[in-house]
């Protein structure tokens, strides 16, 4: 029987990006784009509804990581087997979402992830700033060596997850800001969910979705703090809910 393959899409004032990543995405790829609107100021949800999409709206802004809850909440209702989620502001290709989703329907992996950083010299040509690719090597690397990983990076935020991993994880119980990405691969480690990545080329301008430098400190303080939260945990020190799946079975 065929996956149903749901693509997500945590959309904040992305009307000038939307159509263009709609129109990347190869036909017959997904089933149903789920777009989930974060309160945007700007013509992002007509756009959504104009091209066909299923549109849902936060009557208030949750910030990243909620919106992401509502994705999932949402693609699981719909009875998703395969949930792939692409951003809505062009940064990254999604001619990979095939090649994705297809490791995942064939048991391959659980999840994976858009790996933007195959080589140095491509990553900053491409225009990602230079404090964050030092910053995500440096990160990756320990996030690596922590979890027993070898992903060509940690922070990408082109992903695909298999049914059974959302029902696994307790991702409700994440934060509501960036680093639930963070939380949620620690999360997947954990339970020993097989963790691929495809390399996906990625450019960045202006209109493409960006923290700023202090906002990016923040998130890399809180990622190394869900990694300690990780080693607390596993060597029985501190407990922490991050761990504990949804039927409540600590492990």
């Amino acid at each position: 029987m065929k996956n149903k393959v749901i693509m997500i899409m945590p959309a904040y004032n992305a009307s000038k990006t939307l159509e263009a990543t709609v129109k990347a995405i190869p036909s017959g790829s997904v089933d149903e784009i789920v777009l989930v609107d974060d309160c945007s100021s700007d013509d992002t949800v007509a756009i959504a509804e104009r091209l066909g999409l299923s549109v849902v709206k936060h009557e208030k802004n949750r910030g990243y990581g909620a919106n992401q809850k509502t994705c999932y909440a949402e693609a699981l209702r719909r009875g998703a087997d395969v949930i792939v989620m692409v951003h809505p502001d062009y940064q990254y290709d999604p001619r990979v979402v095939p090649y994705m989703t297809g490791l995942i329907a064939d048991g391959v992996c659980d999840v994976m992830l858009g790996n933007r950083i195959r080589t140095r010299r491509e990553a900053l040509s491409g225009g990602m700033p230079v404090y964050k690719y030092y910053a995500n090597r440096v990160l990756t690397a320990a996030e690596n060596f922590a979890l027993g990983q070898n992903l060509g990076e940690f922070h990408s935020g082109l992903r695909a997850y298999a049914r059974s991993v959302l029902k696994k994880i307790n991702w409700m119980n994440n934060s509501d800001d960036f680093v639930f990405d963070q939380e949620f691969l620690i999360q997947a480690a954990f339970f020993g969910f097989k963790i691929g990545d495809v390399p996906v080329p990625t450019k960045y301008f202006k209109e493409a979705s960006s923290i700023s430098f202090k906002r990016s400190v923040e998130y890399g303080l809180s990622t190394l703090g869900a990694l300690l939260k990780y080693i607390l945990h596993k060597s029985g020190i501190i407990k922490s809910g991050l761990f504990v799946p949804p039927d409540g079975n600590a492990r």
